[in-house]
């Protein structure tokens, strides 16, 4: 991968570094929004991270820019010590592919393909075959307890089980750290509960989470917690 080495490490390892981060909308005009402002922080490899705070408050633009959904307007964002604002647009789309699992908080499902078809989709980029990518997903929905559901659409589906399907998608190119954008939003306690779980038991196995939330029960099981505020980190 362009300018990309993979690298071996513990928990002490510096998975994600950014330095002097900043996010502007609208530059040098009345609507001039600063999205993020001067964000220095290091996340290690196996960690359970939560960014906490208010709608408006940067967190999803954070997230976006370390997920490299988006580029910041200064600053640095690295990758276990690899500049990826450096990376050119392919480079940094075969990062997402091979390094990423997003979960998103309206899920984002494609409405006419079955679960199993949700979530072997981002394989097909990669060349896998069918076969391969049916029993991937099938093994991930297992695991996720919808089993039951392989041949489901999405408006067969519950919320909660549409953000169970959306998990098991972020997870099936076995990605090293999962991005996770108000995942509990949209579904009642019980399946929000169920989910945290899921992501505790994700860290278990070596993945490195990152949660913007609002919700205070991820706090509960977070290695560090972020406070942000006005697009800072307090």
């Amino acid at each position: 991968m362009e300018g990309f080495n993979r690298i071996s490490g513990c928990f002490d390892e510096v998975m994600i570094k950014t330095s002097s981060l900043y996010k502007t909308y609208n530059g040098h005009s009345r609507h001039e929004v600063h999205a993020i402002h001067n964000v220095t922080l290091e996340i290690s490899k196996n960690s359970f991270v939560v960014f906490h705070g208010p709608s408006g408050s940067g967190k999803t633009t954070l997230l976006n820019i370390i997920g490299t959904l988006d580029r910041p307007t200064a600053g640095k964002v690295f990758i276990q010590g690899n500049d990826i604002t450096l990376f050119s647009d392919i480079a940094l789309s075969m990062l997402r592919r091979e390094k990423f699992g997003f979960i998103f908080q309206d899920f984002h499902l494609i409405p006419r393909l079955t679960s199993w078809e949700n979530v072997s989709y981002p394989l097909i980029p990669l060349g896998v075959s069918r076969k391969e990518r049916e029993e991937r997903a099938k093994a991930l929905l297992e695991k996720v307890e919808l089993g039951d559901r392989l041949d489901h659409t999405p408006e067969e589906l519950s919320g909660g089980q549409q953000q169970r399907v959306a998990i098991a998608r972020a997870l099936v190119n076995n990605p090293e750290i999962i991005i996770a954008d108000e995942p509990t939003s949209n579904i009642d306690d019980e399946t929000g509960a169920h989910i945290l779980e899921l992501l505790t038991r994700l860290k278990q196995d070596g993945v490195t989470i990152l949660v913007a939330t609002h919700d205070a029960l991820f706090e509960d099981v977070a290695d560090v917690t972020f406070k942000m505020k006005n697009g800072r980190i307090e």
